[in-house]
């Protein structure tokens, strides 16, 4: 008699594993743990995984399950030169390829300039302009408006008396966002969203700003935390013809920074009204790809408010993974290779935590209800880890060491790096 297969067995079976995947950014940040989650989910499925990378010590670019890294560092504003570097790797590897971006300014490139790109790359086609809004902040905020899509209050001041204004209008602590986000290396030592408690924090925030070259800033009302389990997220994968399969609904139990970060642990649960709230957007806008959303329910009013749209991969989607052994990414290469996308159940219940900014969120939470014991045990409960896998250590051997330096090298940084745009340099992985 053969045996069953497993889940693994299954979802093997039915991936086009003679079609590469390629996981792409421009964002030059190398403690991303989204890519490599990409990198594992259809690496360890047979799938041939090629990544960019920064920096050849990026602990993604040292995982077992990736098949080649290609080391680049462009101008993710030269859309020239980010098209050149694609059609060199696209020629490298000699055959078609699903691209994944895993950041915004990759997802607003490829829906902007991926024309040329689909004679040797399969990804979503999305209407060109909608990625731009979507991760734009006040642009969402626009659109929101307009669709009538519950969200919260939120301005793009001229000047720091119009930001002034706001905040006497809705009052403190109010909520910080770099409108541009992608575009966060002109806003040096800023970060994309932080929540700012008087007057005098608003103005230094703004003169960090003008200081930066002028990046605009959207200030947005706060809406209070009543308790845990207020900030949801969504990730879903919509096809062409814009239907979210799958979707799913997490919690956010813990962010860093805390109440207005990325999830640092988060948790599976069933909301079904969450979920046809966001899938139904997603077909309203016609948006096509991988998508990660943002919600906080609103005590005020009981509504579930959008507070971002992310139209690329989330970090943490290695979180949901159904019985069929679909996440995210792997529906998106069964769609995009012709193939049917199973329909697994859910596994409500399970967590996903980040292993090098849950202890530092931790500190914040510990002085709402989170004592030590309740963390330890959170982290031992913990299905899902960011960086740790028994069967792939090296990235979060060099996670634990480029962390480690972060922590003694900050405080001895007296000029920002200056930008380079380098060539794409090959490694091979194998």
């Amino acid at each position: 008699m053969t045996p069953p297969m497993n889940m693994a067995q299954m979802t093997m079976a039915q991936l086009d594993i003679t079609t590469p995947a390629v996981v792409f950014k421009l964002d030059r940040n190398a403690l991303h743990h989204g890519g490599l989650g990409a990198i594992r989910s259809l690496g360890r499925l047979g799938v041939p995984v090629y990544s960019v990378h920064e920096d050849p010590l990026a602990p993604a670019a040292r995982s077992r399950y990736l098949h080649h890294r290609w080391i680049w560092r462009p101008d993710a504003e030269d859309a020239d030169q980010v098209r050149a570097g694609l059609v060199r790797l696209a020629e490298r590897i000699g055959r078609p390829a699903v691209l994944i971006p895993t950041d915004d300014a990759g997802a607003i490139f490829l829906a902007e300039h991926g024309t040329e790109l689909r004679r040797w790359y399969l990804f979503p086609d999305p209407p060109s302009d909608l990625p731009r809004q979507l991760a734009g902040k006040h642009t969402l905020y626009q659109l929101c408006r307009r669709l009538g899509v519950p969200c919260v209050p939120a301005a793009l001041p001229a000047c720091l008396a119009d930001a002034q204004e706001f905040a006497e209008r809705v009052g403190f602590p109010l909520v910080a966002k770099l409108a541009t986000p992608w575009r966060s290396s002109s806003a040096k030592g800023l970060r994309s969203t932080s929540v700012l408690r008087s007057r005098e924090e608003l103005a230094h925030h703004w003169r960090a700003c003008v200081d930066s070259g002028g990046a605009a800033l959207m200030l947005q009302d706060y809406i209070p935390p009543h308790k845990r389990g207020q900030d949801y997220f969504f990730h879903g994968y919509a096809d062409a013809q814009s239907r979210c399969r799958p979707a799913f609904v997490g919690i956010k139990e813990r962010s860093y920074p805390a109440h207005a970060g990325l999830t640092s642990l988060g948790h599976w649960v069933d909301n079904p009204p969450l979920r046809r709230q966001a899938t139904d957007l997603a077909a309203r806008l016609g948006f096509r790809g991988i998508a990660d959303l943002d919600y906080r329910l609103d005590p005020r009013d009981g509504q579930y408010k959008l507070l971002d749209f992310n139209p690329r991969l989330g970090a943490q989607f290695r979180l949901f993974r159904d019985t069929a052994g679909v996440d995210v990414v792997i529906a998106a290469h069964l769609d995009l290779t012709g193939r049917a996308v199973p329909q697994g159940s859910p596994h409500f219940g399970r967590s996903f935590l980040v292993e090098n900014y849950d202890p530092i969120a931790a500190l914040a939470y510990r002085r709402v209800d989170l004592d030590f014991r309740s963390w330890v045990a959170s982290l031992r409960q913990a299905d899902e880890l960011a960086w740790f896998a028994r069967d792939d250590l090296a990235p979060f051997g060099l996670m634990c060491l480029r962390m480690g330096w972060r922590a003694i090298s900050r405080p001895l940084r007296s000029a920002p790096r200056p930008v380079t745009t380098q060539l794409a340099a090959w490694r091979s992985q194998k």
